[in-house]
């Protein structure tokens, strides 16, 4: 190849990395080939530092990435990252611990959205940490983690009044104390999940409704304790409700949900009469035709 040759032949690290490769080419791969491309080179390794220190989004959420990174590789990739606005553990439950994530959490304090959901290796003070350091938060995934309890939920309420959606499904240490005081905070609440809770009553019910008035969706799968009285109040106080999911609440009853439906409202459970139609058809093995008019 003579020097004319060479001076056309361009390689991709060529490029300007903070320019052009970091906004116009890497985040537009999926964080599984970034993975990969740190292991092609020295040169290839700093550039994804330098795209990993600058993204602010970092999702694990993926079947594909969430087992294949370890815990090392995890604290190295986010190590420089200060600018994050998304971070997402799912996948990652078998292994995160407040070790690892503590550090990225205090100095991240831009963080908007941040999903622990079955994250049961964490403890309360990953909670407390996000509570202290992410003042901007508005949607925050706890499902089925059960170490959440009611100090570090308070905690939670007293600085992020901002919050918008909140996912504390199967978190069962959570009383109506702490679902109270958390409405009670955080007035812009949009969608709240306190499914799989048998300590859940209509107090935290009405608690919601009475203080969160703009809620759009509410999750209350198998609390078993809630009652026709606090959907009622829903109904009253929430006139922005879209989903109401109440299946398994043994209690609640079509007296309760009617006027929700009449609004529009997408419920979980069918009517009786429609429930009655498909246990028909189920047994007959066709569905039967029958008039209902008077």
């Amino acid at each position: 190849m003579d020097e004319e040759d060479k001076m056309r032949t361009c390689h991709l690290l060529d490029l300007p990395w903070e320019d052009v490769l970091v906004p116009h080419v890497l985040c537009h791969l999926p964080l599984q080939l970034l993975v990969s491309l740190q292991r092609v080179s020295k040169q290839f390794h700093s550039l994804i530092q330098v795209y990993l220190a600058n993204c602010r989004t970092f999702d694990l959420s993926s079947l594909q990435i969430g087992p294949s990174i370890s815990k090392e590789a995890f604290c190295s990739m986010l190590k420089d990252n200060k600018v994050l606005h998304r971070l997402s553990l799912q996948r990652c439950s078998d292994w995160v611990t407040d070790k690892e994530l503590l550090p990225v959490i205090g100095q991240n304090q831009h963080l908007q959205r941040v999903d622990m959901s079955g994250c049961v290796c964490l403890t309360r003070h990953s909670l407390v940490a996000v509570s202290l350091s992410c003042m901007h938060l508005q949607h925050l995934g706890l499902a089925h983690c059960e170490w959440v309890d009611s100090l570090s939920l308070r905690s939670l309420a007293d600085h992020c009044g901002g919050l918008q959606s909140i996912d504390i499904t199967a978190c069962r240490q959570l009383k109506d104390d702490a679902i109270c005081y958390l409405a009670k905070k955080c007035l812009k609440l949009r969608s709240l999940s306190l499914a799989v809770n048998a300590n859940v009553t209509d107090e935290s019910v009405e608690e919601v409704a009475k203080n969160c008035r703009g809620l759009e969706q509410l999750d209350l799968t198998g609390c078993l304790r809630v009652r026709n009285q606090s959907i009622r109040t829903l109904a009253e106080y929430c006139p922005k409700l879209q989903s109401l999911k109440v299946n398994h609440c043994h209690n609640v009853t079509e007296s309760s949900l009617d006027p929700l439906r009449k609004r529009n409202v997408v419920i979980d459970v069918e009517p009786p009469l429609q429930r009655a139609l498909v246990l028909l058809q189920d047994v007959l093995g066709f569905a039967p035709f029958i008039n209902l008019q008077i």
